[in-house]
């Protein structure tokens, strides 16, 4: 695996801006997940409304950046020319928010090993005017 991780200029929020406090979290060392104010339903990825109660506007909570490994995939075509191959993607079950799972790149040496525990580290933005990303690690 490259000791160069890739990023592929297309951080930051959505145009619609859903997800826009995800990013401000990044911003400020935190993984924030959405949820329901009305019935406590964690959502991922960002809804304007609760899947389950229909309530408009959902909050974000802060949850610790620890989970497990669901699953994995490792690149090797170069699908973005300033994306170094290959690479490691996991799929991270996160249980302090209702077993919701979000995809990011993974930086451990070896293979990741499905179930095992993982950590979310914050690596900052490459410009003044970018996003910071999450990386998954062994924890």
């Amino acid at each position: 695996m490259s000791a160069t991780y890739p990023r592929f200029g297309a951080e930051g929020p959505s145009p619609t801006l859903l997800d826009a406090p995800y990013w401000d979290g990044l911003r400020a060392g935190e993984l924030r997940i959405q949820r329901c104010g009305q019935c406590a339903r964690w959502i991922w990825t960002a809804e304007p409304l609760c899947p389950d109660c229909h309530t408009f506007d959902p909050g974000w909570e802060a949850v610790e950046p620890t989970g497990v490994v669901y699953t994995w995939t490792r690149t090797h075509r170069q699908f973005h020319p300033h994306a170094a191959v290959p690479y490691t993607t996991v799929l991270v079950e996160l249980p302090q928010a209702g077993g919701r799972r979000v995809l990011g790149l993974y930086t451990g040496v070896d293979d990741p090993v499905i179930g095992a525990a993982v950590r979310g580290q914050f690596e900052p933005a490459a410009e003044a005017d970018g996003w910071p990303l999450l990386r998954w690690s062994p924890a």
